[in-house]
């Protein structure tokens, strides 16, 4: 049983990119922040589009930055690291210059923006995956990608903070924060280029055992991605599901909704990391089946607090958004490590790619089902995911491709 390593934060900022790396995904964090969440709104209240065709364009963004994910994970393939990082930030940039350029009504220059913005979203968790996996091995790099993970979160939370206070200026705020957003967005990526790094091509830059996962041979990736479709409903848990049930069907404030979101955000902050570094004493097999288990647990719970009564359940399911926090923090801190260690070295950003095509596409289609399954009920929304994720844990333990 291998041993918990120990958090030494020189180490574990090396193992992750380095200073100006670690500064660059901070930046490009906060970024994402001012203006991800209030994408939606820029369309409506700035350019004056419908609801609906904004949300189109957004969905046809998310769709083609799925559609690229191939092209990138060849590139990583042949030795991209930093420069793939780099890339993804540039991009993103482009969405912001095209959404600050676009006129009242002109539908066509903000589907241009969501669409490079959606390239940019989808292909920076594989690119950052890629390059961290260049740099460690062992229980390192699943703290590292922790790491990673939990910075992003922290520089989001305050981004969106920020841009929250900042609402109440109207229109031309909106814009000074797309504009803010397209300057972090291009300080991010020099700062990544910067790092420099590229990875042999063959895969000789990866340290350890080429294939193996906790010692034993790749196996099951192809029901590792099936399950990862549904794991990912998790994330999006906090902001869709609850606060759809919380006041739609309970009829509760919006402010735990909020104290929900910030509260998950606070945890995986916080918890990313540790937890991670805890769990690493097991096999990272084991540790991605128990998220699975302790997600349909929390799943049940929501079923029940849902079903109280006498203004108990809204507390209830706040209470239980805890420990559905806990399983997203699990799955989160091993899945991408347990990909990294599986996937062949010659191949590791294909790999990725599709591991990030499987967590995209299940992002994109969680809101679907959540909204069609929530008005048939808790029993039909809670029951479903729940019995969905428990055949979903199972899919790690396998051995068969």
């Amino acid at each position: 049983m291998p041993t918990t390593p120990k958090i030494r934060p020189r180490a574990l900022i090396r193992a992750s990119g380095g200073p100006r790396y670690a500064v660059a995904l901070a930046v490009d964090a906060l970024g994402t922040g001012l203006l991800r969440p209030f994408l939606l709104l820029y369309g409506v209240s700035v350019l004056h589009l419908s609801a609906p065709l904004t949300g189109t364009a957004m969905t046809a963004g998310v769709v083609a930055g799925l559609v690229c994910m191939p092209a990138l994970g060849g590139w990583l393939d042949r030795g991209a690291r930093s420069t793939a990082v780099a890339a993804s930030m540039l991009v993103r940039v482009a969405g912001t210059v095209l959404l600050l350029a676009a006129p009242s009504g002109n539908v066509w220059l903000f589907g241009s923006a969501a669409l490079f913005l959606g390239v940019g979203n989808q292909a920076w968790p594989a690119a950052h995956a890629a390059l961290v996996a260049t740099l460690s091995y062992g229980r390192e790099r699943d703290a590292a990608l922790a790491a990673g993970r939990a910075l992003r979160n922290a520089g989001m939370g305050v981004g969106a903070l920020v841009a929250t206070a900042a609402l109440a200026g109207g229109t031309p705020v909106l814009q000074a924060l797309a504009a803010v957003t397209g300057c972090s967005y291009l300080a991010a990526a020099a700062l990544a280029w910067s790092v420099r790094l590229r990875a042999d091509p063959a895969g000789a830059a990866l340290a350890g055992p080429a294939g193996t996962a906790d010692g034993e041979p790749a196996s099951g990736m192809r029901a590792l991605l099936a399950a990862n479709v549904i794991y990912v409903f998790c994330l999006n848990v906090p902001e869709i599901a609850l606060p759809l049930i919380l006041m739609t069907q309970l009829h509760a404030s919006p402010v735990w909704s909020a104290g929900i979101f910030v509260a998950n955000t606070l945890l995986v902050v916080t918890l990313q990391v540790p937890l991670t570094v805890l769990l690493s004493r097991y096999s990272r097999r084991s540790v991605l089946a128990l998220a699975g288990v302790v997600l349909t647990v929390s799943y049940l719970g929501f079923l029940v607090a849902a079903s109280l009564a006498g203004g108990w359940a809204a507390p209830a399911v706040a209470a239980v958004s805890v420990l559905c926090t806990l399983g997203e923090i699990i799955y989160a801190g091993t899945a991408t490590a347990l990909v990294t260690i599986l996937a062949p070295p010659h191949a590791l950003g294909r790999t990725l790619a599709r591991f990030e095509l499987s967590t995209g596409f299940g992002l994109a289609v969680s809101p679907a089902v959540i909204t069609a399954l929530a008005p048939h009920g808790a029993t039909a929304l809670w029951g479903s995911l729940a019995a969905a994720t428990l055949a979903a844990s199972a899919a790690p333990l396998r051995r068969g491709a």
